[in-house]
């Protein structure tokens, strides 16, 4: 490990571990919310969805906020505008009904998933990013997958629970991960 990448270790990881676990928490409770209000559209379930992507910019924000100078902060900008664009076009879709919150769930699915590959790609020496790498390619087909579903004759919002369940999922490895390159590196000068 360099001198570089052990300090990005040392500052990074443990902020992004703890992010990853609030996050997860999230995904999993917004989940249980949405398939405890169902797939109608009502004022519940148009506050969930609107909650998402907000959580998502609020999530960036810290995250760009404990990785200063680290090259994967100008995806994590673009992250909160995508994120951003997605809560207003989620708060005018759920106006229109199921399919165009799918289109727009779907769009915002691909495009931050690409982002999510490329921060963590970035973010490669600090370990445990294999699952967020993951997770940005699912995402990305995910999002295909919603959009094709927008078409069909009756289109169901459950299948968001399932996504932000396993999006969740993937951050929770993510913080398990890196909570053990962070042990392997503490240890790692004692071996020498």
């Amino acid at each position: 490990m360099t001198p570089a990448s052990t300090s990005e270790q040392d500052t990074a990881a443990p902020a992004l571990r703890r992010l990853y676990s609030v996050r997860f928490l999230f995904a999993v409770v917004w989940a249980g919310l949405l398939v405890t209000f169902g797939s109608d559209l009502s004022v519940g379930v148009k506050i969930l969805l609107f909650l998402y992507p907000a959580f998502d910019v609020a999530a960036a924000v810290v995250d760009a906020r404990s990785s200063r100078g680290a090259r994967s902060t100008g995806g994590l900008y673009v992250n909160m505008a995508v994120s951003t664009a997605a809560a207003v076009g989620l708060a005018v879709a759920g106006a229109s009904g199921t399919a165009d919150v799918l289109r727009v769930w779907g769009a915002w699915a691909v495009v931050s998933g690409l982002v999510q590959l490329v921060v963590a790609l970035l973010r490669r020496s600090l370990g445990g990013q294999w699952a967020m790498i993951l997770s940005g390619g699912i995402s990305v087909l995910a999002g295909a997958s919603f959009l094709a579903s927008a078409a069909k004759p009756d289109p169901s919002l459950g299948v968001l629970a399932g996504y932000a369940t396993l999006g969740g999922v993937f951050f929770l490895v993510s913080a398990l991960r890196l909570s053990r390159a962070a042990r392997t590196a503490r240890t790692a000068p004692a071996r020498q």
